[in-house]
């Protein structure tokens, strides 16, 4: 490959697209980002891939897809990394007929998963998912939110959309995964040589560190929430508790809560909190947490033990980790506001934690290898 590749981030979620392109430039690759934005998040992108919201939205997106593929836009790349497998707006056979006009146009084509697909739909699924929980299933039983959007998990499973994701599964290069859940999915998907675990980008540099004091006399509780994901997230059993909590302590705490912001100013708010209130059916920090501790801030989230130990992490381990039920999730965010002492030591030590873990360049190091490995392979089959 050229010293200076050519790559093509196509989608993004929650910046994370936005933020590798930044670390792979420093490595000096040459990156471009298309995506929508993410919709209210308004992220940062070089082509805007947004669909109106209409009769001719779709038409319109396939005729600057197909323009963009014919006149370099979106060909020639040495590596193209698609966001999900539903990259673009569309429905799944037009979706499987621009993914194979892309991954002719192009040298490789690989999935950064960074969300639900049915590799991890099929890996959470009882009898033998390795989770304990997750969004979907506690134990055997389906979750809350399974049970809110049966019609969901039903309409993931559908056999256009079934066919249409194994389709894209079994013709990529491979896959990065941003999260362990994720990779856990990839990897009894695709086998372990096609999926490798990356984690989720942060510029480091943009988040400089909240002075914490010492001595806090009431501790600021965050909650930022996306409105439509309430249950699926746990937002709202974090909400309730946090509501508990100030009730019975509204001397030693508040709480703020932000609801479906632009990236920009949601990044800006979360600095002047104390203690970030992320999500609870996770085993991993995703981006809302990772960017609060690039802060130093301290974050309520998933920090399970599977994690740590997946990554290699031993000693720094500052993540509250969130209960997944009501009452012991109550007694977890008191001890938080009953013990403030530990709030500035906890920040000092995520701030840690994500500049050795998350930090852009080193995850974009870990891609870049990956992407390499995969097809220096190809070239020699």
């Amino acid at each position: 490959m050229d010293s200076r590749p050519r790559i093509l981030l196509l989608g993004d979620y929650s910046n994370c697209h936005n933020t590798l392109a930044t670390g792979l430039r420093r490595l000096g690759c040459d990156v471009t980002v298309a995506s929508n934005g993410s919709k209210w998040l308004d992220l940062d992108r070089d082509i805007d891939l947004s669909r109106y919201e209409n009769k001719l939205g779709g038409l319109l997106i396939s005729t600057r897809l197909l323009q963009w593929i014919a006149d370099g836009t979106m060909s020639g790349y040495d590596i193209v990394a698609i966001n999900d497998v539903n990259f673009v707006t569309l429905r799944p056979h037009r979706l499987r007929f621009f993914f194979d006009r892309i991954r002719k146009a192009n040298s490789s084509i690989f999935l950064t998963a960074m969300s639900t697909d049915i590799a991890y739909l099929d890996m959470v699924a009882p009898p033998d998912s390795p989770l304990r929980y997750s969004e979907w299933f506690v134990g055997d039983e389906p979750s809350r939110w399974h049970q809110i959007k049966r019609d969901e998990w039903q309409a993931w499973h559908a056999s256009a959309l079934t066919r249409y994701q194994r389709h894209i599964l079994d013709n990529i290069d491979g896959a990065v995964s941003v999260l362990y859940e994720y990779h856990l999915g990839m990897s009894r998907y695709l086998g372990d040589n096609k999926a490798v675990y990356g984690g989720i980008p942060i510029d480091t540099s943009l988040y400089q560190p909240v002075e914490l004091p010492d001595r806090i006399d009431k501790v600021r509780l965050f909650l930022g929430r996306d409105r439509n994901r309430l249950a699926m997230k746990g937002t709202d059993l974090l909400e309730t508790a946090a509501k508990r909590v100030v009730e019975k302590h509204p001397d030693k705490a508040e709480l703020i809560i932000v609801e479906n912001r632009p990236f920009a100013e949601f990044t800006e708010l979360l600095k002047s909190a104390h203690v970030v209130l992320d999500q609870i059916y996770s085993y991993t920090p995703a981006t809302t947490a990772l960017m609060a501790m690039a802060y130093g801030l301290n974050v309520v989230t998933g920090g399970e033990p599977e994690f740590y130990d997946f990554i290699g992490e031993r000693e720094n381990r500052p993540i509250i980790n969130a209960p997944i039920e009501l009452d012991p999730l109550t007694d977890t965010l008191e001890q938080v506001v009953l013990h403030p002492e530990l709030i500035a030591g906890r920040g000092r030590q995520s701030r840690e934690f994500v500049v050795k873990h998350n930090d852009c360049e080193t995850v974009a190091r870990r891609y870049l290898d990956f992407w390499n490995r995969r097809i220096a392979l190809k070239r020699q089959s």
